[in-house]
């Protein structure tokens, strides 16, 4: 029965196509009385079947082919370009961390005939739901979703994600339920914060700090640190201090990062990794306005590498591999794009491990 019903929604749907020509997903949407994601589904199928063709947030018929002549074999078909691919990418910020990640993802669709429609958020924003549909709603024949919030998907927002019918993959995002079918490629943070307290303690130190700023990412670096100082068997007492997001430069931020450097200097902790870079070179500042330098009083590592090296002390900084995020996870949604049966294509779920890049701020192994 179910299948009747699907047979007759497509043959009413292009019935409309027939009758006007062309017709938008919100007028078919309503036409048919379903909903968007319903229609988006119905025209990929009826796409598939040569039925027609789809335009950004829309859909014509496909163009008949001439009839023989009697008597006659048709002309041979000359070979038809794949369709160009649309790959619709949600990202949180055009000015930190994500330039990169869009970088690697402009790469991989230029290398595959593909095209790129970004659409913004902020790291403020509860509900992605309109920028997804938004994306849905422009053509996109697949999505690539770095939604703000924490690294774990919301199910609401994974729902959402299901219901506009169209593949997507997940960047720098996880599904809150671990056992969700969705595809990600995400930087392991946890590896990367545990990789920077490991060098730290090759240099003899036996307590590291940690400073982070509220962002999506601090969860899994305190993760990571936490269990670096657990494996490590570290000294116990070194300050965790979260700053929660205040505005670069504040009094408030500056507030935090004396906290954090008296904390260190009470408790004699020679060592600390910073989240973010900003924060690595504002700590840095705060220090020299208490005659205290890097690495000589605290060794620092940052966390991001965006503007590590550009520190009065450079850096040493943790970096995730934003450029191939993006790569992959393109590939990732092409690959799914391209094949004959995108159901036979197994879900894949990608961790990244970020590298390390020592610099000046951590200086030598210490004596002792």
């Amino acid at each position: 029965m179910t299948d009747m019903l699907v047979a007759q929604r497509r043959e009413r749907l292009l019935t409309e196509l027939r009758a006007s020509g062309g017709l938008k997903v919100v007028e078919l949407a309503v036409r048919l009385g379903v909903s968007r994601a319903t229609v988006r589904r119905d025209l990929l199928d009826l796409e598939n079947e040569g039925e027609l063709s789809r335009v950004r947030g829309g859909a014509m018929l496909a163009t008949p082919e001439p009839e023989a002549g009697a008597g006659r074999l048709p002309a041979p078909r000359a070979a038809e370009p794949p369709p160009e691919r649309t790959l619709g990418l949600l990202v949180p910020s055009a000015t930190y961390y994500y330039p990169r990640v869009v970088a690697g993802v402009q790469a991989v669709a230029a290398e595959r005939g593909a095209r790129v429609v970004i659409s913004l958020t902020d790291y403020t924003r509860e509900s992605d739901a309109q920028r997804i549909a938004e994306l849905a709603d422009s053509g996109a024949s697949g999505l690539l979703v770095a939604s703000p919030g924490g690294h774990d998907l919301p199910e609401k927002t994974l729902d959402q994600l299901q219901d506009t019918g169209l593949p997507f993959v997940l960047l720098e995002r996880q599904p809150q339920d671990p056992f969700a079918a969705c595809e990600f490629v995400a930087t392991d943070h946890r590896q990367g914060a545990f990789t920077a307290v490991r060098h730290l303690v090759d240099l003899g130190h036996t307590k590291v700090g940690l400073f982070t700023n509220g962002s999506p990412t601090a969860a899994l670096i305190r993760d990571g640190h936490a269990a670096a100082v657990d494996r490590l068997r570290l000294e116990s007492g070194a300050p965790v201090v979260d700053s929660g997001r205040p505005t670069l430069g504040s009094d408030e931020a500056a507030r935090h990062y004396d906290r954090f450097i008296e904390e260190c200097v009470v408790g004699g902790v020679r060592a600390a990794l910073v989240h973010s870079d900003h924060d690595a070179i504002e700590l840095m500042r705060r220090m020299r306005s208490k005659h205290l330098e890097a690495p000589r009083d605290l060794a620092l590592i940052a966390y991001d590498d965006e503007i590590a090296a550009l520190a009065d002390v450079p850096l040493t900084a943790v970096a995730p591999p934003k450029h191939e995020i993006g790569q992959q996870a393109a590939r990732l949604l092409l690959d799914r794009l391209e094949a004959l049966d995108p159901t036979a294509v197994p879900v894949r779920q990608l961790f990244m491990q970020p590298r390390l890049t020592v610099r000046s701020s951590c200086g030598t192994p210490r004596e002792g």
